[in-house]
């Protein structure tokens, strides 16, 4: 068969995902943090682009009529006692020196001609009004620093350390500190890079567990609670015995435990008080980290009418808008052919691209919030066990869009109701079938349930996940022992046998 080419036509529909709609995709997904800083971003790069002021500023309105009575009614006081006021006869330069009005420096030292090495505080403070910074007050620039962990640590080395070979020891394991405060290298590896013998730097490691805080250049956990044990002069054998076991304080096997240490009920019992009492992470105190606090996307408020009222947050609502009057004056100019008019032109399309686009994701959030509001009527009157199944499909399907469309609005939004601070996937959760028949129920209720049927057991009466099992089918809710056993793990609630310890040992402990 001979090979040629030949045209023919074909024609054929596609989506095609232009730029503009990628980052509309893009926009719907964005926190409010993410959207904030892409849109400063564009009103950097666009000219027409500006965030708008909200409320408009009032300080340039000048005072009507009404305003100037007061003033008028105590001019005519004064005028009347004329102790201070001549009747108008005074000229300007005698009623100031009687008001003592004269704002002239009369401190002739501090002047600039005299002193031409004192420095313009004017200019170095950024709070003065007018001053040459012209720039905003920041307290940021009066915090004091935050002292680390390695900072404080090394504040104290050099009273305990002189040699410098030991203090360049010091500074090795301290560098090898994780934020906890222990130690994450080996001492045979610090000795080998070092130079020095294993166990001239147990030594220096044996001083620097001596530090503030106690339990500091641990190896493990046990080591970091025998550290602050032994500075209280509390590590006796017994408490050895216990802290060598520490996995089987974890299991509450204290039966075993009271075999270990050789000690009675009431020695345990004091025993672990007293291991409550220590830090198992003694370098979280220097940790210096930003406390992020979460703005709600949609606040949910109950209307007169009985009912929920939804509405955006307007902190969260961006405020940027298209500067036309900008860009008639620059049009008005004289035509420039080129880069400039393409320039200009392109950029009142982003911009009228861009208040679309935030204005549509505005709408989109608003449809999604209001139907997961509807389908979660029963859980904001009643609460977390009237938590309907729900999921994006069937959201998707009531607002007459796709379910790509719906996650992305419910990723990383939160909803502020009279219940709570929630994300908007809080409200999806898995369906679990009814023990009787009847509407299924949510997970998450499930799980709140068991979470409040253990917390209300007794120390002589402790469920099992049978017993859960049992409970929750008469409460119309048909669960298998694994899956309960599979919740109560993600709760980190601990298993019957172990929960029973815990409890008869919290009510020996509150005895005592």
């Amino acid at each position: 068969m001979a090979l040629s080419a030949s045209l023919f036509l074909r024609q054929s529909q596609s989506l095609v995902m232009t730029p503009q709609l990628m980052q509309s995709i893009q926009l719907l997904q964005m926190t409010h943090f993410e959207l904030n800083q892409f849109i400063a971003q564009e009103v950097e790069k666009n000219p027409l682009l500006e965030f708008s002021a909200g409320n408009g500023e009032t300080s340039g309105d000048m005072p009507d009529a009404g305003d100037s009575a007061p003033v008028e009614e105590f001019s005519a006081a004064t005028d009347a006692e004329g102790d201070w006021f001549d009747n108008g006869s005074a000229q300007p330069e005698q009623l100031s020196e009687r008001l003592d009005g004269d704002f002239e420096n009369v401190f002739q030292d501090d002047s600039p001609q005299k002193r031409p090495d004192a420095p313009e505080l004017l200019s170095q403070w950024k709070s003065m009004p007018g001053g040459e910074a012209g720039e905003a007050y920041d307290l940021d620039d009066f915090v004091a620093g935050t002292v680390t962990l390695r900072e404080h640590l090394g504040q104290q080395i050099p009273f305990l350390l002189a040699r410098p070979a030991d203090l360049l020891i010091a500074q090795h394991l301290t560098d090898q500190l994780d934020d906890n405060g222990y130690l994450q290298g080996e001492i045979g590896d610090v000795a080998e890079r070092l130079g020095a013998s294993s166990a001239e730097v147990e030594r220096i490691l044996a001083v620097l567990q001596t530090l503030d805080p106690p339990g500091v250049y641990a190896r493990s956990l046990s080591e970091c609670l025998s550290i602050q044990l032994q500075q209280k002069d509390r590590l006796d054998p017994a408490m050895q015995a216990l802290l060598q076991h520490l996995e089987l304080l974890a299991k509450r096997d204290f039966a075993t435990l009271r075999k270990l240490c050789g000690v009675d009920d009431e020695d345990l019992v004091d025993m672990l008080a007293e291991i409550r009492g220590l830090n198992p992470r003694p370098g979280t105190a220097f940790q210096s980290g930003s406390i992020e606090t979460v703005v709600p996307d949609i606040v949910v408020r109950a209307s007169n009418d009985g009912g929920w009222a939804v509405e955006l947050n307007p902190d969260t609502l961006p405020r940027v808008l298209v500067n036309q009057t900008y860009f008639q004056t620059v049009s008005k100019k004289p035509v420039r052919q080129g880069e400039d008019q393409n320039f200009l032109s392109e950029c009142l399309q982003t911009a009228n691209w861009l208040t679309r686009s935030l204005d549509q994701r505005a709408k989109t959030i608003m449809k999604v919030a209001t139907e997961i509001v509807r389908q979660q009527d029963a859980f904001l009157v009643h609460g977390v066990d009237h938590l309907r199944p729900l999921n994006l499909k069937t959201v998707a399907d009531a607002i007459k869009m796709h379910e790509s469309t719906v996650s992305r609005v419910t990723s990383n939004k939160y909803m502020l109701t009279p219940r709570g601070l929630f994300e908007l996937k809080y409200f999806f959760t898995v369906s679990i079938n009814s023990a009787e028949g009847g509407d299924s129920h949510s997970a998450e209720a499930v799980r709140h349930r068991i979470r409040m049927l253990i917390e209300k057991e007794s120390p002589d009466a402790v469920l099992s996940d049978d017993d859960i099992v049992l409970s929750l089918k008469n409460g119309g809710v048909e669960l298998a022992r694994r899956t309960v056993a599979k919740y109560r793990e993600a709760m980190n609630i601990p298993s019957s046998v172990q929960r029973r310890r815990e409890k008869k040992a919290r009510a020996k402990l509150a005895a005592c």
